[in-house]
Formats: structure tokens, C-alpha cells, sequence
């Protein structure tokens, strides 16, 4: 007879968990937190000029050695969700991204992954006319490790999700809303 499974809940937390609830402040002078996300952030096939948003954070514990970002849209008629944009080791000492930093040049060592859109890039909102609005939520990690372990431009944001288990420090997040 096998013993059931015991899992440590104090040694292993969700990537969605941060001890003590600590949060990051994250913010966008590219759009209002709640409102709607500007026509030149959407993708270029819907109109816009796929031009990634200005970000910021503060709040960040003492010992953060990186930051993590995913832009995901809860809303896609998918099923499951799409990510918008999956970036890793982005480095402790930066705390803001600017307005188009995904093509203009990231930090240095900062790592995009693979969007669902199927590239390592910024993909901006492009909804299904007709649809109400999308949510889509910008979050900012705050991570205990230098550099996620298998970071790559092939990294889904799944996969940056589950590798940051254990990592995560402080967690904020700052929502836009797209619709045509």
C-alpha cells in the first residue's frame, strides 16, 4: 500500500503567491489603470502600431535580484487565454519600461518569450470586432533569483509562470481594456 502524496505548502508556493501578499505598485502613462488601452498599442493587423506600453513599479522587496512581466488577455475566445507578451530577467535596478521599449531595445539580459501570437515579441491587442472590450492585464513579478533557469525566446508564458514557482517575492498588476 502507497502513502498519499504530502506537498509542503511551506516550501513551495504558486507563482501567484507572494509571502505576506506583498505587492508591487505597477502603473502606465500610456493608459489609465481600468480604462482603455490607446489604438497605437493594438497590433499593426487591427489598426494600431503595436507599440508596447509605457510601464512602471515600485515597491519591490530589499532582496529582488529580477522582475518578470507577462501581458495576458483573460478574454481571447480561446478557451484558455493569450498571452500578450512574456519577458524574464529583466534586471532588480530597473523599474520602468518606456512606451515601445519591446522594439526600441529592453534592458540588457532581459529575455522576451514566445507570445501565442508565435513570437518573441510584443503582440498588441487585437480582439474579434464585435467583442466586448478585453481585459488585458500587465503584471510585474519580483523574483528572489537573478535569472530564470531555461529563459529563451521559445519560453511560453506558461512556462515562465511555473519556473518562477518558489521565486516570487511581490507580484502587482495594472489592467487596460481593448475593444473594436
Amino acid at each position: 500500500m502507497t502513502s498519499p502524496v504530502r506537498h509542503r505548502q511551506d516550501t513551495v508556493r504558486s507563482p501567484d503567491e507572494a509571502p505576506g501578499g506583498k505587492e508591487l505598485r505597477v502603473t502606465s502613462a500610456t493608459f489609465e489603470a481600468g480604462g482603455s488601452i490607446p489604438r497605437r498599442v493594438a497590433l499593426s493587423g487591427c489598426g494600431g502600431e503595436n507599440v508596447s506600453p509605457q510601464l512602471a513599479w515600485t515597491g519591490a522587496p530589499a532582496e529582488t535580484r529580477s522582475f518578470a512581466l507577462t501581458c495576458f488577455d483573460p478574454d481571447a475566445p480561446t478557451g484558455c487565454g493569450f498571452w500578450h507578451w512574456v519577458v524574464a530577467d529583466i534586471p532588480a535596478s530597473v523599474t520602468s519600461l518606456e512606451e515601445g521599449a519591446a522594439t526600441k531595445g529592453l534592458p540588457r539580459g532581459t529575455v522576451q518569450g514566445m507570445t501565442d501570437y508565435g513570437t518573441a515579441a510584443w503582440g498588441g491587442p487585437c480582439p474579434p470586432p464585435g467583442d466586448a472590450p478585453h481585459r488585458y492585464i500587465f503584471t510585474v513579478y519580483a523574483l528572489d533569483i537573478p535569472s530564470i533557469q531555461g529563459a529563451s525566446p521559445s519560453m511560453s508564458g506558461a512556462r515562465l509562470v511555473f519556473s518562477m514557482r518558489g521565486h516570487l517575492l511581490a507580484k502587482g498588476h495594472v489592467e487596460g481594456r481593448f475593444g473594436r
